[in-house]
Parts: structure tokens; sequence; C-alpha cells
């Protein structure tokens, strides 16, 4: 079995690949490239099947980041799809010469800013939950959420260096105490999100 540190690279290899694809479709569309990136494309189909097949070797951070990632590529894919569509449709006029060359990538920028628009619209939220009554006797709990939460955080590119277990465990504790007397409830529900490229922690309260 692969180790930790060896899935987090290949996610890591994951993220760049669907980001270098996103560049190279850029390129090809704006008359950059001859051909489609589909030497790339194939290799991150690969890996979404592989990561399918072997689930279970992921723990709860690396899956939420994989299923992040997933519908990141997701978005990209949909939107190089209607591109290509009207690529082959015709309505991206072919003209000659570097002026007019000009002129078509300035078209493909265009319709690219638009197509993000719509998907970003679409675009599902990635979410985890977890319940909590007595954070001090819920320790495994609070271990998977702070690992959910801080790969989350990571995976998006936001700061985690003031992030420690200990400041997350006191504010678990202080949070779910203070809406349990609040609200007068037995449980609290936490949900992390990505949403935008934006992480969030949401505290629910349950009778």
């Amino acid at each position: 079995m692969a180790t930790i540190t060896t899935l987090d690279e290949e996610l890591s290899q994951f993220e760049r690949d669907i980001r270098q694809l996103k560049v190279e479709y850029d390129q090809y569309f704006g008359g950059g490239r001859k051909r489609p990136p589909t030497e790339i494309e194939w290799r991150i189909e690969v890996t979404i099947k592989r990561y399918a097949e072997r689930g279970g070797e992921l723990k709860l951070g690396q899956r939420f980041r994989f299923n992040n990632l997933t519908q990141t590529y997701a978005k990209y894919k949909e939107i190089f799809r209607k591109r290509l569509q009207m690529k082959e449709e015709g309505k991206v006029q072919r003209h000659f010469g570097a002026a007019a060359r000009e002129i078509e990538a300035e078209r493909a920028r265009k319709q690219a800013e638009i197509s993000d628009k719509e998907a970003a619209k679409k675009a599902a939220r990635t979410t985890f939950r977890i319940s909590c009554a007595d954070t001090e006797m819920e320790a495994e709990k609070i271990a998977k959420l702070y690992e959910v939460f801080l790969h989350a955080k990571q995976s998006v590119g936001e700061d985690t260096a003031k992030l420690t277990r200990s400041s997350f465990n006191e504010f678990l504790l202080k949070k779910t105490r203070d809406l349990q007397k609040q609200k007068n409830c037995h449980e609290v529900e936490y949900v992390v999100e990505v949403v935008e490229g934006h992480v969030k922690l949401k505290a629910l309260v349950k009778s």
C-alpha cells in the first residue's frame, strides 16, 4: 500500500495536471497549439479512475481534496466541450495573418469568460458533515473534522500557519457549549464547505 506522503504527492500532481490542462486548452483555442491536449486529459481520466478503485486507501482529508479536484476538472471539462463544439460548428471563423489570429484569440478569451461564469453558477458545493454532543468525549470525531478542515484550506491555497489542533479543539468545545446553552440543543452539526474556492466551517444546531 502507498504511504500517506505518496498519496499526497499524487494528489498534488493531479492538481497540477488540471491547471496545466486549462493552460494548454486556452493555448489551443487561442491558436497557439495545433491540437487539443488529449495526452494530459487522458492522464487525468486515468488518475480519476484509479482513485475511484482505491478510494479505501484515502484518508478523510485526502478524499475531500480528491473530490474537490474532481469537481473542478468536471467544470473545466464542460467548458472545453462547449468550446470544442463551437469550433467544430464553425462559429469561430478562421482568418489568415497575425492580426486575424489576434482577433480569433480575443474571441476565444471572451467566450471562455462567459463559459467560466456559467460553470461557476452550476458548480456543486463540496461538503463534509459531522455532529458533536460532547467534544471532550469525542476526540476521534474532532480529529476527523480537523483533518478535513485543514486539507480543505490547503487544497484551495488558504493560509493554515495559525491553524493548530489545540486551538481548533478549544474553538469547537466553546462553540458547542455556547450553542447548546443558547439554543437548548443536544447536538451541534459542523459542516465544512468549499464554496467558489473558499472554505467555510458552519455550526448548525440539532434537537
